[in-house]
């Protein structure tokens, strides 16, 4: 009997605590052309990545500058490293393209964005877009500068939390009607 109050209690305490935090879900082009919709409304859904993305770059000359990162020395060589991890929030900043998103990590600036777009492989999720993929990793664009990521990060995909993007918001107004004078 004690048993059975205390695995309640826990079963109890567990769905709390899961119902608490965001439901995050892929975003994928299903739930774009289910909802159309417009540029402005994809600019208040708050976007998250699914998995850790690391960029880096070697950084050129004798001196090296950090930005928006952090400079490591790796084999004698200043590498430029941008760490996105996963869970970290972003919000789409434009649209380069259909079906494209460019979606920034940092508010610091608005040239910091990397590309997602669907992929047929991902289930169309909005994963992590490169200007060219190879087996060990791609190249992409950020803050200007082409950066490499490792092939893990092709499948960084966007989530969203579900919960708060089917609220909705619904104004009611009654007409009272118009007579002719």
């Amino acid at each position: 009997m004690k048993n059975a109050k205390l695995l309640c209690l826990l079963a109890l305490g567990m769905s709390f605590l899961t119902s608490c935090g965001p439901t995050l879900t892929p975003f994928t082009q299903r739930l774009q052309d289910q909802y159309d919709w417009t540029d402005n409304e994809l600019k208040r859904i708050q976007f998250y990545v699914s998995r850790d993305i690391v960029l880096r770059r070697e950084a050129t000359g004798g001196r090296s500058e950090i930005i928006g990162g952090e400079i490591k020395v790796v084999d004698g060589r200043n590498v430029d490293q941008v760490i996105i991890r996963k869970g970290t929030p972003g919000v789409l900043l434009f649209q380069p393209k259909d079906n494209r998103f460019a979606v920034g990590f940092e508010a610091s600036s608005d040239s910091k964005y990397l590309i997602f777009g669907p992929s047929p492989r991902a289930g169309e999720r909005y994963v992590l877009l490169a200007s060219q993929w190879q087996r060990r990793g791609g190249t992409v664009t950020y803050d200007g500068r082409k950066y490499r990521v490792e092939s893990e990060s092709a499948y960084a995909a966007l989530m969203v939390d579900l919960k708060k993007i089917r609220k909705v918001d619904v104004n009611n107004r009654r007409a009272t009607g118009r007579r002719v004078n």
